[in-house]
């Protein structure tokens, strides 16, 4: 795997935790339907990806895997506070993984918060009742769904507009481990996200999963607390499958590919570190 890689008020990811992105045709699209072989792509490049997170000896943070002077010059970046995003590939050895019928968005950032603790980070993280408080208006609404220790199942609503409003409910399993001292860990998978037309009115109703605009089809988030330096290095990592760009409309979307997954990812690091440092909930 190349190492780690949805939010933005143009859209989201969630994440927060979360949630960390996604991104939205810039206009209507024609319907898409989610394809059984498109599924099995992505759960190809998702086992391929874990598994180099999984694997023993890895790196606590992705700077960590940077040349020396690189990982001086990042360094620097983030105790300066800057937030430091970056996009990645995973690859099935040297070649790279087909994903037919969908587009997968794969990205990396990174924040430090200084003065802050581990235990706080991962509370904000943990705290989904709240989500919709700290990361509005992405997220619309948040609910813990069950809880058992560490595991989590949650439902998020998440919103956007960008020349249309697009609204999907969605659920998602969240599992935190605690590594080394001083660090911690989560992984949260998508369950189910569906489409909403007409929220917020009598005739709400959700599309058939799989079967709506494909603005997303599915998300992942990996996050990684670090305790260094007189605070918490914060990492999101995001996975996110979407449809293809429409015929004829590459020129207008082609852009958005690169930009608002980044904007998405900058968005929920910049309000997780500033909800750390001014509590409110």
């Amino acid at each position: 795997m190349t190492q780690p890689a949805p939010v933005s008020q143009r859209f989201v990811a969630w994440l927060a935790a979360a949630v960390c992105v996604a991104w939205v045709w810039p206009g209507p699209a024609a319907a898409a339907d989610l394809q059984p072989k498109t599924v099995a792509a992505f759960d190809r490049y998702v086992t391929l990806t874990e598994a180099g997170m999984d694997a023993p000896g890895g790196a606590a943070l992705w700077i960590d895997t940077l040349p020396a002077a690189r990982k001086q010059e990042v360094g620097d970046q983030l105790r300066n506070g800057t937030i430091v995003v970056e996009r990645v590939v995973t690859k099935d050895g040297t070649r790279d993984i087909d994903i037919p019928e969908g587009l997968i968005h794969h990205w990396v950032g990174t924040v430090f918060v200084a003065g802050v603790q581990l235990q706080d980070a991962v509370a904000l993280l943990q705290d989904y009742d709240h989500h919709a408080t700290i990361y509005a208006p992405a997220v619309q609404r948040s609910k813990v769904l069950t809880r058992d220790g560490d595991r989590f199942t949650v439902s998020l609503r998440f919103y956007q507009k960008k020349g249309i409003a697009v609204v999907l409910n969605s659920e998602h399993e969240a599992r935190f481990v605690r590594r080394a001292p001083g660090e911690v860990r989560s992984r949260i998978h998508s369950t189910r996200i569906a489409e909403v037309e007409e929220p917020g009115t009598p005739d709400e109703r959700e599309k058939p999963v799989g079967r709506d605009g494909g603005y997303l089809w599915r998300l992942n988030t990996y996050w990684r607390f670090v305790e260094r330096n007189n605070g918490v290095y914060i990492q999101c990592e995001s996975i996110t499958l979407t449809r293809t760009i429409p015929t004829g409309l590459g020129w207008l979307v082609g852009p958005f590919v690169n930009s608002v997954p980044r904007e998405s990812l900058e968005f929920t690091l910049d309000t997780t570190r500033k909800a750390l440092k001014t509590p409110t909930r």
